[in-house]
């Protein structure tokens, strides 16, 4: 089910877009521009919610990582 939503635009940009509906769908235009707009969005959110998980975590000795990799690496 689809919904109907309004937006204010200036006049001129109204007559540019009427000028121009024989070349661009403006609902589909518009439709994409919002599905795209909202994906960013949702992916800007996880990001800041993943590095406030990680600033949160505990930091490790220097050297560790490098010692776990030598280990795994040796083990093969």
């Amino acid at each position: 089910m689809s919904v109907v939503i309004s937006v204010r635009i200036p006049r001129k940009l109204k007559e540019e877009m009427d000028a121009l509906r024989k070349y661009v769908n403006w609902s589909e235009e518009i439709r994409r521009f919002l599905e795209k707009r909202v994906k960013e969005a949702r992916k800007i959110i996880v990001l800041k919610e993943v590095r406030n998980v990680i600033e949160k975590l505990p930091e490790v000795p220097r050297g560790t990582i490098t010692s776990y990799v030598r280990e795994d690496r040796d083990s093969n």
